[in-house]
């Protein structure tokens, strides 16, 4: 199967600018082809997944990445997606950032003998000077149009800032930039990016001619990526520092019965023959595609090794046994009163719930478990010697433990 055909097979295709000449360029390893990722944490998160495994597909089929850090875009904002305006960010926190950034890539992307690159789009953005850009870039740009644009329409009510209204052209003018530089001449993005890269794309083709429109394509990933990334205690982040490697395990553990093969065909490598006999899976069979699902997954971004552990781990704890590689959270003196502390104070301590409100909401729905047995009582203690040797297992929901441990 050609790698375009496997892209579509793989639920990865939303929508193309000119499918033909899109799947030449990809068939034949003709595409060098950028990504943009906004600087505005110092870590990935799994809703950067589905873009970093293309790169990886479509590397592996002889086509070259780029990988644009928006190091100058960041000092913008994308509104796209938002209700509010981004918090502005250091010129020393971006650069940190960016280079968190790359060296998490590296896993995914082979950055060496030119297989790859990594550019920062500060790089030609902050040495602009404003009135070119007006009169060189600006005046290709309709405003009715650019506010017609879903990304900005649905600010409008809340409000733009002229700064963010000043993000369109500049990502338009980095695939400008990235073509004239590199030969780029293929651009992926999520549906909400739609309008900017059409943007690029048009840029295009009236600085250079229609000659130039047929190397510039855009090509619209499917939108399952941003779904992903958020739990109930926030991101999920590819930095085992952020999230540790049994944790992000556990979230692809507990993905939903509906999504579990949806993900695997689009995220993991496994053979299509092979997910198209698991497509019949149904009942206790799900279970097992989702240790699937989490193993291939862990082992892509953390290593085999720590992918058995925490599959391990999570056996382990499923079968009431010990749990060796859970995340541990450790009681403090401070947080016992009289010798004594509270589940409430328990599942606020060790980050289970964020607020004692919450907790006892937790509590009181029946989604807390203490070793395996359920706790519905919010007035429930422990003493210190409750948490002797291995501690506790403390959980909350379907995905959330921590192991307990007094200091």
């Amino acid at each position: 199967m050609k790698i375009y055909d496997e892209l579509k097979a793989r639920g990865l295709i939303a929508q193309v600018t000119d499918e033909a000449l899109i799947a030449d360029l990809v068939n034949n390893g003709k595409a060098t082809f950028y990504i943009g990722f906004d600087p505005t944490a110092d870590s990935l998160h799994v809703g950067h997944f589905m873009a970093l495994c293309l790169m990886k597909r479509l590397q592996m089929a002889g086509n070259k990445p780029i990988a644009l850090i928006g190091g100058g875009t960041g000092m913008i904002g994308d509104p796209s997606g938002r209700s509010d305006m981004r918090q502005m960010m250091t010129k020393e926190t971006i650069q940190h950032n960016c280079d968190c950034f790359k060296e998490q890539m590296s896993k995914f992307i082979d950055f060496s003998e030119g297989k790859a690159l990594m550019v920062n789009n500060a790089d030609w953005l902050l040495d602009l000077n404003y009135i070119e850009v007006l009169r060189e870039v600006g005046a290709h740009f309709s405003v009715n149009r650019m506010l017609a644009a879903e990304c900005y329409k649905q600010r409008m009510e809340k409000g733009l800032s002229f700064l963010e209204f000043n993000y369109m052209i500049m990502q338009a003018y980095d695939f400008y930039a990235l073509f004239q530089k590199y030969g780029c001449n293929l651009q992926f993005g999520g549906d909400d990016q739609w309008s900017n890269m059409l943007a690029g794309t048009e840029l295009i083709r009236r600085k250079l001619g229609k000659d130039a429109s047929a190397m510039t394509i855009t090509l619209l990933l499917n939108s399952e990526g941003k779904k992903m990334g958020k739990t109930q205690s926030g991101a999920v982040w590819l930095d085992p520092n952020k999230t540790s490697p049994f944790d992000f395990y556990q979230y692809w553990r507990n993905v939903g019965d509906d999504d579990v093969l949806k993900c695997i065909r689009m995220l993991t490598f496994l053979p299509l023959e092979q997910i198209d006999e698991m497509d019949k899976w149904e009942g206790s069979q799900l279970n097992q595609a989702k240790e699937i699902l989490a193993y291939e997954l862990t082992s892509l971004v953390h290593g085999e090794e720590e992918a058995k552990r925490a599959q391990e781990s999570a056996r382990a704890l499923f079968s009431q046994g010990n749990a060796a590689d859970m995340p541990t959270a450790e009681l403090s003196e401070a947080d016992f009163k009289d010798g004594k502390i509270d589940v409430l104070g328990v599942l606020v301590s060790s980050g289970l719930t964020p607020t004692r409100s919450e907790a006892r909401r937790a509590v009181q729905q029946g989604g807390v478990t203490v070793d395996g047995e359920k706790e519905t009582d919010i007035y429930k203690t422990y003493t210190k010697e409750d948490f002797a040797g291995d501690g506790k297992v403390f959980k909350r929901g379907k995905k959330n433990f921590r192991k307990v441990v007094v200091k």
